[in-house]
C-alpha cells in the first residue's frame, strides 16, 4: 500500500468510527416521531430557527440542533409528495417541522416586547408587532407541537435553488397569502404545485402562509409536546 493510499484508508476508518459516535448525539426520539432526513434521504432542511436567520432575529428556544422531526404519519405523506416531485428534477425543502412548546411560548415573549424589532425590517415591515396575535401570525398555541405540521417549499435538486413563491418563508404580509392576487402568474403556478401535491397527499393548507401545511388525519390532534429538537 502506498502512503498515499494508506492516508486515505487511515482517513476513512476514522469517519467510519466517528459517524456512530455522531449519530448517538442526537437522543432518542419519542414513540411515534422520525427523523425527516433518515426517513426522506433526499429531503433538505434549512431550519431557520436554529439560526438568527428567522423572524426574532436570533435562535430560538428549544431549537438545539437542525434536525428536522414529525409523526410517523406526516414524514410517510410527506415522502410520496418528495417522490412525485423526484422524477421533475425537484424536491422538497423543509424551513420546520416539530415546534417545541417552549419555542411556541419565546415567540409570544417575543411578540409582547414591542422594543424587540431587531428582524423587522427583512420579516415584517408593514406590520405592527401590536397587531401580530389579532392578525394571526403568532398564537399560545401553533400546530407544528403537535408534530405533524411542516413549513416547506420546493426546489431545483441540481442546483438546490428554491422555485420563486413571490415571497420568502416567514414573511408576515398578504403577499405570502396562498391565494394573493400581488404576485406574478409563475410564482402562483408554483404555489399552486406545492399546495396540489401537498393536498393530494393528505395536508391541509393555512389561509395565511404558502409554506405551511398540516397533516388532516394528524395522530396527536390535541397533544403539544415539549421535548427539544436536538
Amino acid at each position: 500500500m502506498t502512503p498515499r493510499a494508506k492516508t486515505c484508508w487511515l482517513a476513512m476508518l476514522v469517519l467510519a468510527l466517528m459517524l456512530p459516535i455522531a449519530a448517538a448525539d442526537s437522543p432518542p426520539l419519542p414513540d411515534g416521531f422520525v427523523d425527516l432526513q433518515e426517513f426522506i434521504p433526499s429531503l433538505r432542511l434549512e431550519l431557520r430557527y436554529c439560526s438568527d436567520n428567522n423572524f426574532t432575529g436570533r435562535p430560538v428556544a428549544g431549537y438545539l440542533k437542525p434536525r428536522g422531526i414529525a409523526t410517523r404519519e406526516a414524514a410517510a405523506a410527506l415522502k410520496k409528495v418528495q417522490d412525485e416531485l423526484l422524477p421533475l428534477g425537484l424536491g422538497i425543502k423543509v424551513f420546520d417541522a416539530y415546534r417545541p412548546q417552549r419555542a411556541v411560548d419565546s415567540f409570544v415573549r417575543w411578540a409582547e416586547n414591542r422594543e424587540d424589532t431587531l428582524a423587522k425590517a427583512r420579516y415584517y415591515p408593514d406590520v405592527a408587532k401590536r397587531d401580530l396575535f389579532r392578525e394571526g401570525y403568532i398564537a399560545d398555541r401553533s400546530s407544528h407541537s403537535r408534530g405533524s405540521t411542516v413549513d416547506l417549499t420546493i426546489i431545483e435538486l441540481s442546483s438546490g435553488a428554491e422555485l420563486d413563491m413571490g415571497s420568502p418563508f416567514d414573511f408576515f404580509g398578504p403577499i405570502s397569502w396562498p391565494e394573493s392576487t400581488l404576485v406574478f402568474p409563475t410564482q402562483r403556478a408554483n404555489r399552486l404545485l406545492l399546495r396540489t401535491l401537498m393536498v393530494k397527499h393528505g395536508f391541509n393548507p393555512y389561509a395565511q402562509e404558502w409554506w405551511h401545511f398540516t397533516l388532516a388525519s394528524e395522530p396527536y390532534p390535541a397533544t403539544y409536546f415539549d421535548f427539544s429538537v436536538e
